[in-house]
């Protein structure tokens, strides 16, 4: 695979997300005493920031990849749905696909961080389903045809129903245009007749209703299983520090994780689904399309907090790895 090559053909693809997101706000502080009402410590707040989080980290990893991304989600009418599209715009992403619903939190996820060391996160949402799935169903359907590839991204916040998932497998794979899914458990089995599903190794032993270890021979049975329940052209296992595991039609084959400096795994999942859409929408074949995604999560994990894959540093790992292969 030629990498240069591949990432110029990056900045032709456009890719829709479809799913939940949300707000990642970061607290960096120190820790000088204990609390005299309770025995927790004291966090002297030095540095908020305000991140994209959920969906928008995934298309804030495309666009940085070169791609061209729409967003398609649904906020709140909170006073954080003001930071979201302050955020949005800030990052040059478009509004177009973002829907406003009333009584509806905009979701925020506050980590705290002190001492080095992630202190306490803080979730701010209402995850039940959205109100007007026809909405969604109907943006999506104005914009499917002008996309290469299509990311349902579910956090399990409302927005990916059974009903949206169904529909909109069902209009893209008419039109001949690939999903990738990022899931979570409540609508693990909903996702039939997509290209890629992208679990973790969680995921699939709760959404399978099994026991996962590190076993090889036990992982690949029961993605063998999922890949047929799903009738999905192939999923791909993140096993995170052990690496990748792409379960096809025609083969499988594990690849392990690059050893490095651990610092945060925050956002490595939506790194892996960026990397793999934009790869799918170029019809990389699966093998490479898991090594640049592995490589690409292993870079962003050596960061702090949820950030954006670097392309140059991708690239430069990418022809690194391919010497030593």
């Amino acid at each position: 695979m030629n990498i240069n090559s591949l990432i110029e053909k990056f900045t032709c693809t456009r890719v829709l997300v479809i799913g939940d997101a949300m707000i990642d706000t970061y607290m960096w502080g120190e820790i000088n005493r204990k609390s005299p009402e309770a025995p927790v410590p004291i966090v002297e707040i030095k540095k908020i920031e305000d991140r994209l989080g959920g969906a928008a980290n995934v298309a804030l990893n495309i666009q940085s990849l070169g791609g061209k991304v729409t967003l398609c989600s649904v906020i709140g009418d909170c006073t954080q749905n003001i930071t979201f599209k302050k955020l949005m715009q800030k990052n040059n992403l478009s509004l177009k696909g973002i829907i406003v619903e009333k009584g509806r939190l905009t979701t925020k996820k506050t980590r705290v961080i002190a001492d080095k060391k992630h202190q306490i996160r803080i979730d701010q949402e209402i995850s039940y389903p959205i109100k007007n799935e026809k909405k969604i169903i109907d943006i999506v359907s104005d914009f499917l045809s002008d996309h290469n590839v299509i990311v349902l991204q579910d956090y399990n916040k409302g927005v990916l129903t059974p009903k949206i998932i169904k529909t909109i497998i069902k209009l893209a794979n008419k039109k001949n245009i690939p999903t990738i899914v990022d899931p979570k458990i409540n609508n693990f089995k909903e996702y039939k007749n997509c290209t890629i599903f992208k679990p973790n190794l969680y995921e699939i032993s709760k959404g399978m209703g099994t026991k996962l270890t590190t076993n090889l021979e036990n992982i690949v049975k029961t993605t063998s299983e999922l890949r047929k329940i799903l009738s999905a052209k192939a999923v791909l296992l993140t096993l995170s520090e052990n690496g990748m595991l792409i379960f096809s039609e025609e083969s499988h084959k594990h690849f392990p994780a690059i050893k490095r400096k651990i610092k945060d795994v925050s956002g490595a999942g939506d790194t892996v689904i960026a990397v793999s859409a934009l790869c799918l929408a170029n019809k990389v074949n699966y093998d490479d399309l898991t090594i640049l995604s592995n490589i690409a999560a292993g870079i962003v994990c050596e960061e702090v907090g949820v950030v954006p894959i670097n392309k140059i540093k991708l690239k430069k790992e990418f022809i690194i790895f391919s010497k030593n292969d």
